[in-house]
């Protein structure tokens, strides 16, 4: 988790702290107000888990096809 915070970090730094901060707290306050709290909390929830799965699965075409080997058996759909 460390790693993943690290890279979000370093993709950020060229960019203006005050913007990246700006727009962050203006599209939480639009999904509180669109969604209430709960879904706000799952619709983040769900966003990080699409984010982590992205960064160790989806970066190496190799781990990518391992993981589609697991789910649907190499001989029968390809």
């Amino acid at each position: 988790m460390k790693l993943l915070l690290s890279r979000f970090l370093d993709m950020l730094k060229d960019k203006n702290a005050g913007l990246v901060g700006a727009a962050l707290g203006f599209l939480l306050a639009l999904l509180l107000v669109i969604f209430g709290l709960l879904k706000t909390f799952f619709i983040l929830l769900v966003t990080l888990a699409g984010y982590f799965l992205g960064v160790r699965l989806f970066s190496d075409k190799e781990r990518l096809k391992n993981f589609l080997d697991k789910l649907i058996p190499p001989g029968r759909f390809r």
